[in-house]
């Protein structure tokens, strides 16, 4: 009957039932259904089948060897063994080899680590080894790496440079002046100042939501602009009540400056919530606007004492290692966070922002304007300094100390 049938019409007849079928075969059955159609047709099947279904003459015929042969291709198996088409690491023995030479003047980290990673893009890399006469894509590329222990990283903080021998020493001391504190009900402190921004419609890092399309329209320069000037900010953390006060201030962040932030945070916040304080301990990293080597620093807490009668202990962290004082990721980032993506074009802005930082922990922040216009580099005499009554601990008195109220 299919003998007596067009050509035309017996590749359709073919055509119609391979559609039908085609979804519901693997490798193996449409390559065995294809070489038993074929042989069905007796001279001329394989073109005839070919032609109807797009699979190449060879299948075909590969589908008729297996099928006068069942031992050709185990039922378990789509292919014999070693079938298909080659890797490219078989094709170019030294492909691996050559790929290693081109990243390891780029490669990262430790040799002997199991994970490296590279800085040469999988592009850059394929198209050298083509020109090194290898066959290889940018894809197989990033394959090829990813098998032998590379993975794209970003940078991470971990060196600390030079650290004081006496550092965990120190860390351990202040633990536990603060837990003492925390034991009686003494209030206890975290100062710094936070990072100072310029003032401006200029772009701010992060986003936030907005009507699609129309996005805040910022300057392409940032630029300082001296009328609008910065914003400094100030922050004191009370540690035990997780609350916060930041100054925020117009001019120069000096001792004097950092002192008037502590001391506004006290009459504001403090003495309310410690009304029967006699002693504040404030912690504080080593350098900045309360550096203990600063004498303006010192004479400054002196008077803060002397108007408060508060018994004031200072504990200071060792160099290079502000990023453990707790204002700095209890509070700081949680305000850099609250303002991303919002140019900070004026003070009230800033100062609005930082007053509405909230966290889930039941974080508070206030925030206050500070106008004053604090002198730079101002000069402390022999006689003002030793005015300052000043008791050093026995362990590292450049970083412990207390300041006492005068009589």
């Amino acid at each position: 009957m299919l003998c007596d049938m067009p050509d035309a019409q017996v590749v359709e007849w073919i055509r119609e039932k391979f559609v039908a079928i085609a979804a519901d075969l693997d490798e193996r059955g449409r390559r065995r259904w294809a070489g038993a159609e074929a042989r069905s047709l007796g001279w001329g099947g394989v073109a005839a089948v070919a032609e109807a279904t797009g699979i190449s003459e060879r299948t075909i015929r590969t589908g008729i060897r297996e099928l006068d042969d069942p031992h050709a291709a185990p039922a378990d198996r789509q292919r014999r063994a070693g079938g298909g088409r080659k890797s490219r690491e078989q094709e170019h023995p030294r492909l691996i080899e050559a790929l290693e030479e081109l990243v390891s003047s780029g490669t990262r980290g430790d040799p002997m680590s199991a994970l490296r990673w590279t800085c040469k893009s999988t592009r850059a890399l394929a198209k050298e080894l083509s020109r090194q006469g290898f066959r290889v894509s940018h894809t197989k590329i990033g394959e090829l790496l990813r098998s032998q222990g590379y993975s794209l990283q970003a940078n991470r903080k971990t060196m600390e440079g030079k650290q004081h021998p006496d550092r965990d020493l120190q860390f351990e001391h202040i633990n536990t002046r603060v837990g003492a504190f925390q034991r009686t009900g003494q209030p206890v402190i975290s100062i710094d100042t936070k990072k100072k921004e310029p003032l401006g419609n200029m772009k701010n890092p992060g986003r936030t939501y907005r009507r699609q399309g129309d996005p805040q329209k910022v300057k392409t320069h940032d630029f300082p602009d001296r009328q609008l000037g910065k914003a400094v900010p100030y922050g004191v953390y009370d540690v035990t009540a997780n609350e916060a006060g930041v100054s925020v201030g117009i001019s120069h962040d000096t001792a004097e400056f950092a002192v008037a932030a502590v001391r506004r945070w006290w009459r504001r916040l403090g003495s309310a919530r410690y009304p029967s304080a006699k002693r504040l301990l404030i912690t504080a990293d080593s350098g900045g606007s309360n550096s203990p080597r600063t004498r303006l620093w010192r004479c400054a807490l002196q008077s803060f004492a002397n108007e408060t009668g508060l018994k004031l202990e200072l504990c200071h962290f060792p160099p290079g290692t502000s990023k453990w004082n707790k204002i700095e990721h209890r509070l700081f980032c949680h305000i850099t966070r609250n303002w991303q993506g919002v140019p900070l074009e004026s003070h009230q802005i800033v100062v609005n922002l930082i007053g509405s930082t909230r966290t889930e922990e039941g974080l508070e922040v206030h925030a206050w304007l500070d106008t004053t216009q604090y002198e730079k580099s101002k000069q402390v005499s022999d006689e003002q300094l030793a005015e300052v009554r000043i008791q050093r601990d026995p362990f590292h008195g450049e970083w412990n100390y207390k300041i006492l109220p005068t009589a």
